[in-house]
């Protein structure tokens, strides 16, 4: 991301003051914009390893997480590393949303995606609550062999509508360039709206009776928690291994904004 860009989020965030609860970031003294309960920019970690900050923790298999310089020599941003079908996740547990709905933005650049085995799938965020087994996944896609390409799409499982991702081809996955991607857990009708580089994505939205699952409803749990990360499930893939960039985390009860061009 360029300077500028930071340079932007960083202003936004002195807009408001608010009192923060326990899974942000910030601290009480922390100026963030009004709506947002949890930020993470991790300019203020210290550079290396890093398995648990103010207000998230890590979740690895075959895998790893460590503060950076940033990319653009600005900053610092999270890098997270993984062997095989490993997984690396930042985990913010604990979440209440108002009204089981929430907004979450975040920069993200994943250098390569697989090209092997085929339907080879990834996940980038994951919802979940401990009241129902289903995991909703608004950031997600697959290797689709028949177009040699991955494509972003909107997924879940263990849930009554079984394991599915509702890749879209008009949604391919870039690797190795900056995205801002934000999405929208809606709990009135059960509604994940995707948006990438500031423009909604309608094709990738998913709802109560509009999802790739079984006939059954799509029904959220009740959030308490959120994985951003990366990972995939298919055993000995092509590439090995993976590696992800990820900075200007934050979440709130309001679209967050900020990844206009």
């Amino acid at each position: 991301m360029t300077r500028m860009r930071k340079f932007a989020a960083l202003l936004a965030a002195s807009a408001a003051l608010l009192a923060t609860p326990p899974t942000a970031s910030a601290t009480p003294t922390t100026r963030v914009p009004h709506g947002i309960f949890a930020r993470e920019t991790f300019d203020r970690l210290p550079l290396g390893p890093v398995t648990a900050a103010h207000g998230w923790t890590a979740d690895t298999s075959n895998g790893s997480l460590t503060v950076v310089p940033g990319s653009d020599g600005h900053g610092r941003e999270l890098r997270l590393r993984t062997e095989g079908n490993g997984r690396a996740f930042l985990v913010l547990s604990g979440l209440a949303p108002a009204g089981n709905s929430l907004w979450a933005r975040l920069r993200l650049r994943v250098d390569a995606f697989p090209t092997a085995p085929d339907w080879a799938h990834w996940t980038i965020a994951e919802a979940s609550g401990s009241d129902a087994p289903t995991l909703v996944r608004p950031l997600g896609g697959q290797y689709v062999p028949t177009a040699r390409a991955n494509f972003w799409g909107v997924g879940s499982d263990l849930g009554p509508t079984g394991d599915w991702t509702a890749w879209q081809t008009s949604a391919p996955a870039t690797a190795g360039t900056w995205q801002c991607a934000e999405f929208h857990l809606d709990a009135t009708d059960n509604r994940v709206t995707v948006y990438l580089n500031g423009a909604e994505r309608p094709e990738l939205t998913v709802s109560t009776t509009r999802h790739g699952g079984t006939p059954d409803d799509f029904v959220f749990p009740a959030f308490d928690r959120l994985k951003l990360g990366w990972q995939l499930y298919q055993a000995d893939p092509t590439p090995s291994s993976y590696e992800m960039r990820m900075d200007d985390v934050a979440l709130g009860s309001r679209r967050v904004g900020g990844c206009a061009a």
